[in-house]
């Protein structure tokens, strides 16, 4: 049993119903797809879905950034249930029914707010021999009305009795303000309040918006390309990744009596981090290159694990050893899948 309780972990972001399934070069062709590809879903796209659907080896999970950090973390903790709490918008429909039934089965205390102007948001991963092309229709994940759901009385106390707090970049493009009320809670209440760069256009789009959140960040997260577009943003002058992650945790904070943790990973070289006042290399589990299935899970596999370790009150250490682990256990399987329990000591 873990030191984690209910609903102590809470996560908010865009869910998405990740449907997988085998296609041949003539799928691809028909939808204009790239074999390795990641693009936004455009209006000729959108028969793509109930079609993959259709496939007889279709799988499904539950998906979006967040929604499979907290997916992680919860597989890494297995007991207690429930220790994770997600909110996010999806349909009345189909897709979002078989999203609850995924959610549940995770173990994740999904409370999503339903609507029916739009469909249930959805990734498909039209997988071709090695390759794996990604389409991402956001529809109802970015629905997510703040006045609707997160201000809910119901709603709110599980956000206070959550201690750590993850939200990543990309919700910043749907409800800014819900993150910031969520953020501001966790600050005034000195409880953990962790985001993630997420992509480079979050960065250079919507600077404004990650600016305004981030004086209440406690722990930051992102690769060495998204490290890299924020120090260009910012005008930090540098693209060494130590000094980048000085530099992020200098940067103006509400709440004085935590220290701003930086973590930027870089694939298989060193996961950098700030340690007190300077920056430690962290060196990934050795691997095979040619066990890597997929890598696309990679970045939320990892903040999954550390999440896991962070709120059960672990040490900075061991929390990036539980992310190194989950990644590691990730990147060996197709999309942010893992096998029945973990096994990290």
């Amino acid at each position: 049993m873990s030191a984690a309780s209910e609903n102590a972990l809470f996560g908010m972001g865009n869910p998405l119903l990740d449907i997988s399934a085998v296609v041949d070069k003539d799928f691809l062709d028909k939808f204009g797809l790239k074999p390795n590809d990641q693009i936004l879903a455009e209006d000729h796209h959108k028969t793509l879905f109930e079609e993959i659907a259709k496939k007889n080896d279709v799988e499904y999970h539950a998906g979006g950034a967040t929604q499979n950090s907290v997916k992680v973390a919860q597989w890494m903790i297995q007991e207690p249930h429930r220790v994770a709490t997600f909110f996010g918008c999806i349909g009345t429909d189909r897709f979002g029914e078989i999203l609850k039934q995924k959610s549940r089965e995770a173990h994740v205390d999904a409370r999503y707010y339903e609507q029916s102007e739009q469909p249930t948001g959805t990734c498909a991963a039209c997988i071709n021999g090695s390759n794996r092309s990604l389409v991402a229709n956001l529809a109802a994940a970015e629905c997510y009305e703040k006045e609707k759901h997160l201000d809910l009385d119901g709603n709110w106390e599980l956000v206070e009795k959550a201690k750590v707090y993850y939200i990543a970049g990309f919700f910043l493009t749907v409800s800014p303000e819900s993150i910031l009320k969520v953020a501001k809670h966790a600050s005034e209440n000195n409880k953990i309040f962790c985001t993630n760069l997420s992509a480079p256009f979050i960065c250079q789009f919507f600077k404004e918006r990650l600016m305004k959140v981030m004086p209440y960040v406690d722990i930051l997260f992102g690769n060495e390309t998204e490290a890299a577009t924020f120090a260009e943003v910012l005008g930090f002058e540098t693209d060494d990744i130590a000094e980048i992650a000085k530099k992020t945790q200098n940067l103006p904070k509400v709440n004085t009596k935590r220290q701003r943790v930086v973590v930027f990973t870089q694939g298989k070289d060193d996961t950098a981090a700030t340690v007190g006042g300077g920056v430690t290399m962290f060196p990934v589990l050795e691997m095979d290159q040619n066990k890597i299935v997929d890598t696309n899970g990679a970045g939320d596999a990892f903040v999954g694990g550390f999440l896991s370790a962070l709120v059960q009150e672990q040490a900075l250490e061991e929390c990036l050893r539980a992310a190194h682990y989950a990644a590691n256990v990730i990147i060996k399987r197709v999309g942010c899948t893992f096998p029945e329990k973990p096994d990290f000591h």
